[in-house]
């Protein structure tokens, strides 16, 4: 068949992004589409923009290998591009005995995957970070900060520098199967219907993932496919606070997410979240009422925090695999021929560690196309 292009990726957000980077870089014509006015509109521009080191997720998982190979990738790349960052390392606390159990089940876990971490004393805490109240912590030197637009802005200036197109306003309302190949129908913020036909798809539609795949004539509910969106909630810290720490302070993580912890951005802005809350309407707004909650939380390791030094600051939505209750469920990054949707290739579920994962999950993506064996990620 005639085509328009090799691959339309569809979504514009950092994976999509980083996508469409690696995949114009082998030489192959890209189109990107986002139904948004601008690229890292929706995911991408609410998370905490963290630089993870692979903690947290079982060995051999996606999440794991896919975080350990992005995160050397991330930091090689802002490195070679200016993207500002910070490796600034992060703290996760033990507060009672408890906690010191947990931390030392982490710190097996980490060295399964081969994430390097340093379990230290109370005074050892009390020396890094004097503020903070803990029996232990697990200190990892690789965790950072990054500008996540900064790196959107640099993933999209090296596809379209290899001549990859980005169509804003741009919304995918049905993918249509043909002879080698696929059509994307799509209609912009006008009204106006337009079509594009091509080899491959890239499926990178964050929130919207499980309803691009159905539209492909996947069935979600059966392979489980459907996303539970889960809100997390973020609190600024007033100057008043007169916070001054060097590293990111972080409990043990919860059962949804990472437990509410201490980060903060290259301004030097502090912020208490996210938390964890799965919603049946996603919604950005915050409820103010929370900051007690948020002051009580981390009040734990930061003796002496004040509800009163805490405002709402933003919130975001993580698609997850996982419902309500379920057990670890890892990111989905397969190309479905064996369902009969040969290269097209489905992102799903790409919450954290995302960002950090994003170009890992870009090179698995050029590979899975160039004839790899399927990835699950179930």
């Amino acid at each position: 068949m005639a085509v328009d292009t090799d691959v339309v990726v569809i979504g514009a957000g950092v994976v999509g992004l980083a996508a469409a980077a690696a995949l114009a870089r082998s030489g192959r014509s890209v189109v990107v589409l986002e139904r948004n006015a601008g690229i890292a509109r929706e995911i991408t521009s609410r998370n905490s923009e963290v630089i993870h080191a692979g903690i947290y997720y079982p060995a051999g998982s996606q999440k794991s290998t896919l975080c350990i190979a992005g995160r050397d990738a991330l930091y090689a790349r802002c490195e070679s591009m200016a993207i500002p960052h910070r490796r600034c390392g992060k703290l996760i606390v033990a507060t009672d005995s408890a906690d010191i159990a947990t931390l030392e089940q982490l710190c097996r876990k980490a060295a399964a995957s081969g994430v390097e971490l340093e379990l230290i004393d109370e005074r050892e805490v009390a020396k890094r970070a004097p503020r903070i109240r803990a029996q232990a912590a697990l200190f990892s030197k690789y965790t950072g900060i990054i500008d996540g637009q900064a790196l959107c802005l640099s993933y999209l200036a090296e596809a379209e520098a290899n001549d990859a197109v980005l169509s804003l306003h741009t919304e995918v309302i049905a993918i249509e199967p043909l002879s080698g190949g696929y059509r994307i129908v799509a209609v912009s913020s006008d009204g106006e219907r337009s079509s594009i036909d091509c080899v491959s798809v890239v499926n990178a539609a964050g929130l919207a993932s499980d309803t691009i795949a159905q539209r492909a004539g996947i069935d979600v509910d059966g392979c489980g496919y459907q996303i539970h969106p889960c809100k997390g909630d973020y609190f600024a810290v007033a100057p008043a606070a007169k916070l001054k720490l060097e590293q990111l302070i972080y409990p043990v993580p919860a059962q949804a997410g990472l437990g509410i912890h201490i980060t903060m951005d290259l301004a030097g802005r502090y912020r208490l979240g996210p938390d964890a809350e799965y919603v049946d309407v996603p919604t950005l707004e915050i409820d103010e009422a929370k900051a007690e909650r948020f002051a009580r939380a981390v009040g734990r390791f930061l003796p002496g925090l004040r509800r009163e030094w805490l405002s709402p600051d933003y919130a975001g939505i993580r698609p997850k695999l996982a419902a309500p209750g379920e057990a670890f469920r890892d990111f989905v990054v397969r190309e479905e021929s064996d369902r009969g949707l040969p290269g097209f290739v489905n992102l799903i579920g790409i919450e954290s560690p995302g960002l950090t994962a994003s170009p890992a999950i870009a090179d698995r993506v050029v590979a899975l196309l160039d004839g790899a064996p399927n990835d699950t990620g179930d």
